[in-house]
């Protein structure tokens, strides 16, 4: 009974082990990705925030580099006086804007409040 829960428990550990790995091995891809597509954007995180600032005025709360549809995007949101939380996107290759995105109204960000 004894070497059964000590196999067990070494199970665990090793279960533990290799799943911490490949979590790390996912966020170092992930890292590695967003270091890739920072090298090949032509416009900077400080282009974006303006460019959007100026599409939809209001105080910035987070910028982003994505990946959409095989093309790099800057994802900007931006806080409206009116509580509003949009999310514009500029194209990383050209600094236009691809669109904006209504994340709600809202006390946070990243869907809390959302309709």
């Amino acid at each position: 009974m004894r070497q059964i829960a000590m196999a067990a428990a070494m199970a665990a550990g090793l279960l533990l082990v290799l799943g911490g790995t490949a979590l790390a091995d996912k966020k170092g891809e992930k890292h590695k990705s967003k270091v890739e597509m920072a090298e090949t954007a032509k416009v900077t995180i400080d282009q974006a925030v303006k460019t959007a600032s100026e599409k939809v005025p209001g105080k910035v709360i987070e910028a982003e580099l994505e990946k959409k549809h095989d093309k790099t995007v800057w994802e900007v949101e931006i806080v409206t006086d009116d509580k509003m939380i949009k999310e514009v996107h500029i194209d990383a290759d050209s600094g236009a804007v691809i669109d904006v995105e209504d994340k709600g109204k809202g006390k946070g960000h990243k869907g809390e409040g959302k309709h």
